[in-house]
């Protein structure tokens, strides 16, 4: 379930990020309705060790590369005997790395912060399991192989470029307290283990960092899995994209779906 789209791409930078390790109830909680909302698929999932995961800030080359190489495996659908396909692959992972790293770093106009927000598992949990997985997605922290199962991006901006932009809150000055998800994905092979709820869980507690007040998320209309846990997270409809706007772009049409933070 590739929740919602768009691939929007340092040195290493010794910032060091901060970890939440989400309890076992959140995503035993949540894996009943995030799977009863979940349209059938011909991947066979697995269930996992919950309590191996950590969701955290990325600021690593390793990781975003490993958050760059998921996303391509979840945004596209490769025909196995396409030519030259781990050639292309590895062309668009380096597509957007290169993005990622320049949202981060500070450096691409229109946006005042970006975070890279993964969810890893200790390599040898599933390296039995999902070989393909463990090989593209593969990083090493603290002298562990972990594999970015999961990701998404916030980011602190007015709007994202070609997308329905947010209302509220009316902006005022240099101020800018909305933020917008993008990327949100998780690893095929670990659906129904409450990943995407957990990765939603800690962009709140991120923006809420950042003094965001109003966090918006865009969804295609016909991807009813990700808008059933969009809205279980809090998030309402504010607005959809006019059809001439999806026609022109060869797009699926989008809705904007907004949640108000409140700030500590």
């Amino acid at each position: 379930m590739a929740l919602t789209s768009s691939l929007c791409y340092f040195p290493p930078i010794t910032i060091h990020s901060y970890s939440c390790s989400f309890p076992i109830s959140i995503f035993s909680n949540l894996r009943t309705q995030i799977q009863s909302s979940s349209s059938s698929t011909n991947i066979c999932t697995q269930n996992i060790d919950t309590s191996l995961i950590t969701i955290a800030e990325s600021f690593y080359e390793d990781e975003l590369w490993a958050a760059s190489s998921l996303r391509v495996r979840s945004f596209n659908q490769f025909r196995p005997d396409t030519f030259g396909l781990q050639d292309h692959a590895r062309y668009l992972a380096e597509r957007e790395f290169e993005a990622l790293k320049e949202r981060i770093s500070g450096k691409k106009m229109g946006f005042r912060r970006v975070s890279c927000i993964n969810a890893s598992l200790p390599m040898s949990h599933i390296s039995t399991l999902y070989a393909d997985l463990c090989s593209s997605c593969k990083f090493s922290a603290s002298g562990e192989d972990r594999i970015v199962v999961g990701s998404l991006d916030l980011n602190q901006c007015l709007n994202l470029p070609d997308e329905i932009v947010g209302m509220k809150p009316k902006v005022s000055g240099v101020d800018i307290t909305r933020a917008y998800l993008s990327n949100v994905c998780v690893a095929s092979e670990l659906h129904r283990n409450g990943l995407a709820y957990a990765l939603l869980e800690k962009s709140k507690l991120v923006a809420r960092n950042w003094g965001i007040t109003d966090l918006y998320v865009h969804v295609a209309v016909d991807n009813e899995a990700a808008k059933k846990l969009y809205m279980k997270s809090g998030f309402v409809y504010e607005s959809d994209e006019p059809a001439w706007q999806a026609r022109f772009l060869d797009r699926p049409r989008r809705l904007l779906l907004w949640m108000g933070l409140s700030v500590t």
